[in-house]
């Protein structure tokens, strides 16, 4: 059996004020000619469908569209919720779906598995919906439920139990944090609370493979343990991410192979740090002219209207960061220190714009502007 672990499509989800909804729908017509072309039995979906849990009506035409996609190419479709849908929203038509089609956001139904049938026999898929211990401890009395781990814990011993009674081979599907994972700087939105969320890799123990959704970037925790990533870039931090899903093949006795399938990316993303005027001129950045760009410049002050001037060169530059180099200095005082040392009003004006440009004090029209001010003031409280 083969099957496509896909996960974390954020429908909705938008970039730096720009929607992303029309180049998603490209990515995910995409992957489903590549389900076609390659047979996929399968097709995982691990959560986070919709970015969010009240989705504009534009959201859901796009998915209604690729889950037709998926389901014309012959392949199954196993869908669980994530902590960024609403499980009732993405689960109300649930019953509705063509046959094939599969929504699990019901916790009650965790060990109750989505059996399909190759050659070789049952493949059992227990979808586990994101499970937030604070509403789902009432479905379980008695178990101690205070973390998503824990949680977790009882959700996969749910699907042992139940596997151990069936037999045959097995794929869970989970929307969480595992141990061991590498997350994205300001990209996935925690779902934890220091480290007592993080599901630990063992509390998997048991399918032939685990289809983990929730972080952005692929990730291999085990052989039979990973995170396919998010289909599409939301963030510069996924730049150097490769986007795509895994092809997992099963074969009679459990996992066979796992491989790599690269998606399209619609629009590079690059992050370029210069001088103002090397950004808006330097010829080495000319093959970043139809790319996301975030600007970051060094210059040691701000600069006037900065993202219309760099969109002139960049059409799409989509954020704009003062990032000042440090000041090349032997003494760098604190600004405390030069706050002491001042002597004068204009010194403390300069000790101030020395401190925020990151060592470089006023300069020689600034230092007029500033004495002509200070002695203004002055000989005004002289006249009062």
């Amino acid at each position: 059996m083969r099957i496509l672990h896909t996960s974390d499509w954020h429908i909705g989800r938008s970039f730096h004020g720009h929607s992303t909804l029309e180049a998603l729908r490209g990515v995910l017509e995409a992957l489903a000619v590549q389900v076609r072309e390659h047979a996929v039995d399968v097709v995982v979906v691990a959560g986070d469908v919709f970015d969010s849990a009240a989705p504009s009506a534009a959201c859901f035409p796009l998915l209604s569209d690729t889950l037709r996609a998926l389901r014309d190419t012959g392949a199954h479709v196993v869908v669980t919720s994530g902590n960024h849908d609403s499980a009732a929203r993405l689960g109300f038509q649930s019953a509705l779906l063509r046959d094939g089609v599969h929504v699990l956001t019901d916790p009650t139904s965790v060990g109750t598995p989505i059996t399909i049938d190759d050659e070789s026999g049952p493949v059992h898929f227990y979808g586990i919906p994101f499970l937030e211990p604070a509403l789902v401890r009432h479905l379980w009395p008695g178990v101690e439920l205070r973390t998503q781990a824990e949680t977790i814990a009882h959700a996969m011993s749910l699907v042992r139990e139940d596997l151990a009674s069936r037999g045959g081979r097995s794929v869970a599907i989970s929307h969480c944090f595992a141990a061991g994972v590498e997350a994205t700087r300001g990209v996935e939105r925690e779902i934890r609370q220091g480290t007592l969320d993080v599901v630990p890799l063992a509390y998997f123990d048991g399918p032939d493979y685990v289809a983990l959704g929730h972080i952005h970037g692929r990730q291999r925790l085990s052989e039979r343990v990973r995170y396919a990533g998010a289909p599409l870039h939301y963030s510069f931090g996924e730049g150097d991410k490769p986007r795509g899903s895994w092809l997992v093949e099963l074969d009679s006795s459990g996992l066979a192979s796992v491989e790599w399938l690269p998606l399209p990316v619609p629009r590079r993303l690059v992050t370029l740090t210069a001088s103002f005027d090397e950004l808006l001129t330097d010829e080495r950045f000319d093959e970043f002219g139809d790319a996301w760009v975030c600007a970051r410049y060094t210059d040691p002050t701000p600069q006037l209207d900065p993202m219309r001037r760099l969109q002139e060169r960049f059409a799409h530059c989509a954020a704009v960061v003062h990032l000042p180099g440090a000041a090349a200095s032997a003494d760098r005082s604190s600004y405390a220190g030069r706050v002491r040392a001042a002597r004068s009003d204009a010194e403390l004006f300069d000790a101030f714009l020395a401190h925020v440009r990151e060592g470089e004090g006023a300069s020689a029209r600034e230092g007029e502007l500033i004495r002509e001010i200070v002695g203004d003031r002055i000989a005004a409280e002289a006249r009062a």
